[in-house]
């Protein structure tokens, strides 16, 4: 198991430690909000179990939790916390699949980690066995197709690797209109709203980093149209 313990107190963290070990886990330690999200995102696709400690210095764990679900709905996630009035644990629970209020046990947070470990292996089990029964394709292409419903893209059906959000919303916006270019502009319209004051290199960005991901399982679908735009063209795949 791969473990990401988000936790400022380094005596519990300390004496976490230990047990983990005992457990032969791979375990990494985050002392802050900020820090914890950049450890996530290092490897994002990759964590078993997190446990979130709610009172973090920088980001709080609210925050924290809010931004791990922005790029993962699936990751199990527990939170640590010495509040324990209610409104507290149903404003977590937004976000974690379980609370666990301080002071604890570390045999009983262990075997919550087991356990939900185990729950989350069946859950994703049964979500693939739906994803396989249930999905729908609301774009599609001779070679490409997309669901809204999975968040899932696939090129010569091989799905498009670890699609962020905003990489997903931003194939959606150029492939629901294939061959038709859309200008920077009014790809940060579609993409990141009306009210988004960025820089038009953000969206060069993000297609540089979707490109990448595209090219992992075919060639490229994403052309640039020099002094205008992006557009989306998969009329010149080649099949074997």
């Amino acid at each position: 198991m791969k473990l990401l313990m988000i936790e400022d107190n380094k005596s519990v963290s300390e004496m976490m430690s230990m047990f983990f070990q005992k457990e032969n886990w791979e375990v990494v330690f985050a002392y802050d909000g900020d820090e914890a999200i950049e450890l996530f995102n290092q490897h994002a696709q990759e964590w078993d179990v997190i446990t979130l400690d709610l009172n973090l210095p920088g980001k709080d764990g609210m925050e924290v939790a809010k931004e791990i679900r922005d790029v993962s709905q699936t990751v199990p996630i527990i939170m640590l916390t010495a509040r324990d009035s209610e409104s507290d644990q149903v404003l977590g629970l937004e976000y974690a699949d379980e609370y666990v209020t301080k002071p604890f046990s570390p045999i009983t947070l262990i075997a919550r980690i087991k356990a939900l470990y185990r729950r989350s292996g069946l859950q994703e089990e049964h979500k693939a066995q739906e994803k396989a029964q249930e999905k729908k394709f609301d774009i599609q292409t001779k070679h490409f197709k997309l669901s809204s419903a999975t968040r899932e893209a696939y090129l010569l059906e091989q799905e498009i690797p670890d699609l962020t959000p905003k990489e997903f919303d931003l194939l959606k916006a150029l492939s629901s209109k294939p061959k038709q270019v859309f200008t920077r502009e009014q790809l940060l319209q579609q993409v990141w709203g009306y009210d988004y004051f960025g820089d038009e290199r953000t969206v060069d960005a993000h297609i540089k980093k979707l490109r990448h991901k595209v090219e992992q399982v075919g060639p490229q679908i994403i052309q640039t149209v020099w002094g205008v735009g992006y557009k989306f063209d998969d009329s010149d795949v080649q099949t074997k």
